[in-house]
């Protein structure tokens, strides 16, 4: 018997099966094609519930991890999201389908430009990336009502704490960068509240001002 062909519904099916409900997301992720965001080398694999390697010693977010991350943001529709790490887009694009709006932060210009790409190609227009210090958030496009985080740091940077909403949610692995706990935090009076851990997980080192230091980050694409 033949295997069933990968498509974006294989991912969609893994969302499902870590337990991942918000309609609108699997919906989402049954309709984009992860091929055109990953490296060219790799396509054949997009489907694959796996990360994939590109540059710079990265690797992209699992997609039914990627899945319940954004599901916890509880997006409505009508939100400005921050997100720090755009990689090559996969993630920005899915916000985007479930957002007003996406602003993305990169510290590497390549792959900017790669997932610049990807989104033109899939006609989305309401994400903007930018290159730069995620850690220090973009406080010319701040408040924002939810924030994603898909590089590890044993703390919330301040400033990204400063630019949620009150009543905003923000998603951030917490850890050296390896072995993290993936946690989600609402914004009160009294500043970030833990609300609960989402998951175990492995995340590369969040970089800048505000994480681990920018000296330190693999310069080699």
């Amino acid at each position: 018997m033949l295997a069933a062909p990968r498509t974006p519904a294989s991912l969609a099916a893994a969302a499902r099966a870590a337990e991942v409900t918000d309609r609108r997301l699997l919906t989402a992720m049954a309709e984009l094609p992860r091929a055109v965001f990953v490296p060219p080398r790799f396509a054949r694999d997009a489907y694959v519930d796996e990360p994939v390697r590109i540059t710079h010693r990265q690797v992209t977010t699992q997609p039914s991890l990627v899945a319940k991350m954004v599901e916890a943001l509880r997006l409505e529709g009508d939100e400005r999201v921050l997100e720090v790490g755009t990689g090559y887009g996969y993630q920005t694009a899915l916000l985007s389908r479930l957002a007003r709006e996406v602003w993305s932060i990169e510290l590497w210009s390549d792959m900017t430009n790669m997932a610049r790409e990807s989104l033109a190609g899939q006609r989305i227009t309401n994400a903007h990336l930018v290159v730069g210090d995620g850690t220090q958030g973009l406080p010319d496009r701040a408040p924002f009502g939810a924030i994603i985080v898909s590089a590890a740091f044993p703390e919330v940077p301040e400033p990204l704490a400063d630019q949620l909403i009150d009543g905003g949610r923000l998603v951030q692995p917490i850890g050296p960068g390896g072995h993290e706990d993936v946690v989600l935090f609402a914004k009160g009076k009294r500043g970030l509240r833990r609300l609960r851990s989402l998951t175990a997980a492995r995340f590369v080192p969040l970089y800048g001002e505000h994480g681990y230091a920018l000296g330190d980050a693999p310069t080699e694409p």
